[in-house]
């Protein structure tokens, strides 16, 4: 079996993996990092999205020997180093962004993309880079929320849909 090695969160890491193993199946079951939902197997909801090498991807829509030697950021390492929230994280729990919380890992994770590449975001840029996140509890309304609130924003305009 093939050798794969990256570094998660910080630490380097490395294991055997079948060559058809998923880089989410490699975090949740090689690594313990179930973090990193699977929802759909096809890409289509989002609750995977980890970064790999800063950009946000689709955890279950590439092979762990796809990221051999990449820098993998999953929603394990999005505390801030004192074990707290970090600011997205924060925003979703003030905010109301989540409520079952199956979707919110893939939430927070596109959110500090979009927040990296965009740090001011407008109400519209957010929905637009969360379609490809699926949430069926919140309505996106309070998500939104979240991430404008997030980037410093004042969200006291942001109107319901």
């Amino acid at each position: 079996m093939p050798q794969v090695s990256m570094t998660v969160n910080g630490k380097a890491t490395s294991g055997t993996v079948e060559g058809r193993t998923l880089l989410s199946g490699y975090l949740r079951d090689h690594l313990g990092l179930t973090g990193t939902h699977v929802g759909c197997d096809t890409s289509q909801c989002g609750a995977c999205v980890v970064h790999v090498n800063g950009a946000a991807v689709k955890s279950c829509a590439i092979l762990a020997l796809e990221a051999d030697g990449a820098d993998v950021a999953t929603i394990e390492g999005q505390a801030n180093a004192d074990g707290s929230l970090n600011v997205i994280q924060q925003a979703f729990q003030d905010h109301h962004g989540l409520q079952c919380g199956f979707c919110t890992p893939g939430m927070v994770m596109s959110a500090a993309a979009l927040l990296k590449e965009n740090p001011k975001p407008t109400e519209r840029d957010v929905r637009e880079y969360l379609e490809g996140n699926i949430c069926r509890c919140t309505g996106y309304h309070n998500i939104v929320k979240a991430i404008m609130a997030a980037s410093g924003q004042d969200v006291t305009a942001i109107a319901a849909e």
